[in-house]
């Protein structure tokens, strides 16, 4: 599907949005569902993500393919290994074949595990025999996808002895391996991270819970753009959302302000307010914690004409598609002077915004996301506009209610 974006007639946006629960709060919650009887789990993310992941955990035999998920894909595969009597091949799209998963496969083996690869050595697809892990210590580099973190750190507790998790180096996104062990936590599963060691305790059942997810904050990074970009005194209030959020991408409360953006917490809601016009001149962010909104503040310092210096962006190269690339290819369309390296992304100042540029989707549902907001700036072109069911099915619709006017072509 294509689609013809331009934003609204009246240029002060005002409205009230439900947004699904968090991907990533889902997919760890159905899996300690599955492993635990008595959980529940209420606000749970309508996005093609966590569907594929609810229905990989149902299956205890065959080919389980779960598409463009990496998420599942990492889950699913701790999952299995330590599911005894459970075989399955683990497979998904071309680009999910592209993408590695041998550290975590090397750190399952180290606990016992039995998996192989069916094609090429340290991508998928991957035949999993589950057994019982009987090892429970086990190291991985601190740097890599929280994913494969916790992968490890959800199965943990239903391991025999539990686990001993070290991370060598400097460990990144930290507030993702926080949100599982937050999780763990509502669940009464004894747990601890002290320096690089986290610890988590065998637990074998677990006294009935309903879990409630929270709405997603990454989800929130395109009203934030939309207000940014939108006149002053816009508003918009969003639910269900926490002051204490588990979501590293919450940050984005604190980073908008220096777009002009106010955030105001009430009861399960938070309102976004343009207060001011940001000053000229670049902004400078480590996202090494919450990756996932780079692309969002790349094309909001852009839609503003300031610049941007993006850091911490190494994970990005092995997402979806090569996020840094796209985005120099798509905002180099649109007339940005960007560059980028493997972990950083540069945008000079400019005020220069090409019209009718049509943008390149890869497979890539925070791509098709993250440049909607621009077209209260700039009329444009969304390529594959679809894929934003991977995260947010009604994003276009929750778009049109902000007037924009979205043109299936």
């Amino acid at each position: 599907m294509k689609i013809y974006l331009t934003g609204p007639t009246e240029q002060q946006l005002h409205t009230r949005i439900k947004i699904t629960g968090s991907k990533s709060e889902s997919n760890r919650s159905l899996l300690l569902a599955a492993l635990y009887d008595g959980v529940t789990i209420e606000n749970l993310s309508n996005s093609d993500d966590a569907q594929v992941m609810e229905q990989g955990l149902q299956k205890t035999s065959g080919t389980v393919d779960i598409h463009h998920a990496g998420t599942a894909m990492r889950f699913l595969t701790g999952y299995f290994a330590a599911q005894e009597g459970k075989n399955v091949l683990l497979t998904g799209s071309k680009r999910m074949t592209e993408r590695p998963v041998k550290i975590l496969v090397d750190a399952l083996r180290t606990l016992g595990a039995d998996i192989s690869y069916v094609n090429e050595e340290g991508y998928p697809p991957i035949k999993i025999s589950g057994k019982v892990l009987d090892k429970d210590k086990v190291s991985l580099p601190a740097n890599v996808s929280s994913q494969y973190i916790s992968a490890l750190l959800l199965i943990a507790p239903s391991l025999k002895n539990g686990l001993e998790l070290e991370l060598v180096g400097k460990i990144t996104s930290v507030p993702y391996i926080k949100m599982t062990l937050g999780l763990l936590d509502e669940l009464g599963i004894p747990n601890s991270f002290e320096g690089n060691l986290i610890k988590v305790g065998a637990k074998a059942s677990v006294v009935p819970t309903s879990l409630v997810v929270e709405s997603d904050w990454s989800s929130a990074s395109y009203y934030y753009s939309s207000v940014a970009l939108a006149a002053l005194g816009s508003e918009i209030t969003l639910s269900a959302y926490k002051k204490n959020s588990l979501q590293g991408d919450s940050v984005l409360a604190e980073l908008y302000t220096d777009f002009g953006v106010e955030t105001r917490f009430d009861e399960n809601t938070i309102t976004l307010k343009k207060v001011n016009e940001p000053k000229a001149g670049t902004v400078e962010f480590d996202l090494a914690n919450a990756p996932d909104i780079a692309q969002t503040i790349a094309v909001t310092t852009f839609g503003l004409g300031m610049g941007c210096h993006l850091s911490g962006l190494h994970t990005l190269k092995i997402k979806e598609t090569d996020r840094l690339e796209a985005l120099h290819m798509e905002l180099t369309k649109l007339g940005a002077d960007i560059s980028v390296t493997d972990k950083t992304l540069t945008i000079k100042p400019s005020i220069n915004i090409k019209k009718e540029v049509a943008i390149d989707t890869y497979n890539d549902h925070r791509m098709a996301m993250a440049f909607a907001p621009l077209a209260l700036k700039t009329s444009l072109y969304v390529n594959d506009a679809e894929v934003v069911s991977k995260s947010y099915p009604d994003f276009w619709e929750d778009l049109k209610r902000l007037q924009f006017k979205v043109t299936e072509l």
